[in-house]
């Protein structure tokens, strides 16, 4: 289970996914964990995201980069900002939800 909790999200910063495809389209390398199921993955993500189900972070978490921005999204920003609040409830930082999560990207 990912606890949730309201006061560590103020810390939380979010990015927008036209900020994230334009850094794309730069060329830069980003840390982006994509928390959604396999079936929604199926679908279409980000390229280069790191497909790590929400309910696999516990045991998972260790995959993710300790380096730079994490930028972490979902199907609408939701579980993402779950996903953020118990990465950096367990010393992560960095971290940012992807505001709008895959619904805004698929917009672009």
């Amino acid at each position: 289970m990912i606890p949730g909790g309201a006061a560590m999200s103020e810390q939380i910063g979010t990015i927008t996914p036209e900020e994230v495809k334009r850094r794309i389209e730069q060329g830069e390398r980003l840390n982006v964990i994509d928390v959604r199921e396999d079936e929604e993955v199926a679908a279409g993500t980000i390229p280069g995201a790191l497909h790590i189900p929400l309910g696999q972070l516990p045991e998972r978490y260790g995959e993710i980069p300790r380096t730079g921005e994490i930028i972490v999204i979902c199907r609408s920003g939701n579980r993402s900002g779950r996903a953020c609040e118990y990465l950096q409830s367990i010393g992560l930082t960095g971290l940012k939800n992807m505001v709008g999560g895959m619904l805004a990207w698929e917009k672009l």
